[in-house]
């Protein structure tokens, strides 16, 4: 059966992708217009590394939106080379396609190989980045090895159900903690996630260090910082620790905060990411309405500004729109909202 497709524009790249209505692994050649923020924000984070002349893996190409994008926006002076790869034969075919379709010549270079042989034929990166449809699992142990002093390595996880608790045990079983299906499930889960990679990186005596994290839509996402350290591995392993029954999770932070400033998008989700108190946990309003029966309801601001009146801190959290992340006692929360 012949493969029908449709030009894109993301960007600044022109993109033939397949004229599929349903996302799906079963698509001849993957891309997913959801993952549009995932890329933007990619390009902003490379765009503000202090980092020259990378060179850039991306093991898992599927059409090549994200090579062509990061040859296309990330600042010329900060890319060598972009190292392009997907397994499948139709995938390369049209990353080709889509090469001459955006008239890119230097900087690409094109393979067809398993990801993991990939890796092993390869020198180290700069810049790794495992997008895949699913776990990130399979790929991890070889994208480590390869990943340079200092390098950069960011991870997507697409398998929410079972880091957010839905499917308990899989989660033990793909990433060796237990999850927790509650309000905070999913900060929770992209705290797993982030463990079990650092887990995987202290094999190597690699401190990976999480420089930005989210959780958004159907996907995780996370930028860790690479450091050959014993000392540094020492340290992370003493922040895997147990919460509320779930675990063990990364109870260290979830962002570098003097890098996260340097991130040019001005979104909404963005803005949130970068004021968002880098603290453990958050306080869901509603449940706390409703398991305090407390019928006025408050707006979330005003919640904010109370609670800053007591000289404590409290911000908007990314992970759930009517939550606030805050060093404030919850019976001192309680009173606030009762006031």
């Amino acid at each position: 059966m012949s493969i029908i497709f449709k030009e894109i524009l993301e960007g600044k790249a022109k993109t033939l992708v397949p004229k599929e209505n349903k996302i799906s692994k079963d698509l001849p050649v993957f891309y997913n217009p959801a993952m549009e923020y995932n890329r933007d924000n990619s390009i902003d984070v490379l765009n503000a590394l202090d980092k020259k002349n990378m060179l850039i893996a991306l093991p898992l190409a599927g059409t090549g939106i994200r090579a062509f994008r990061f040859l296309l926006e990330v600042k010329k002076s900060k890319v060598k080379e972009v190292h392009i790869n997907d397994y499948d034969d139709k995938a390369l075919n049209l990353i080709k396609k889509n090469l001459k379709l955006n008239k890119l010549k230097s900087k690409a270079i094109l393979t067809n190989l398993d990801a993991n042989i990939f890796f092993t034929e390869s020198q180290a990166f700069d810049y790794i980045d495992i997008d895949p449809f699913g776990t990130p699992n399979p790929f991890l142990n070889n994208a480590i090895a390869h990943l340079k002093r200092d390098g950069i390595l960011a991870v997507t996880a697409t398998d929410t159900g079972a880091l957010c608790g839905t499917y308990k045990n899989v989660c033990i079983r793909k990433y060796w903690a237990v999850p927790l299906h509650s309000d905070e499930m999913h900060e929770i889960g992209l705290r797993i996630l982030i463990r079990k990679v650092q887990l995987i990186g202290m094999q190597f005596e690699r401190a990976l260090i999480p420089i930005l994290s989210f959780d958004k839509d159907h996907y995780m996402r996370v930028f860790f910082r690479s450091k050959k350290s014993k000392t540094e591995c020492d340290k992370i392993a003493q922040q895997h620790q147990y919460y509320k029954n779930a675990g063990p999770i990364w109870t260290g932070k979830l962002k570098d905060q003097t890098f996260v400033k340097k991130l040019k998008l001005d979104d909404r989700f963005t803005q949130t990411i970068k004021e968002e108190l880098d603290i453990l946990g958050f306080y869901d309003i509603p449940q706390t309405y409703k398991r305090e029966k407390i019928h006025k309801a408050k707006k979330i601001p005003d919640i904010i500004k109370a609670i800053k009146e007591q000289k404590y801190k409290a911000s908007r959290t990314h992970f759930f729109g009517q939550g606030i992340k805050s060093d404030i006692s919850y019976e001192k929360l309680v009173r606030i909202l009762k006031k």
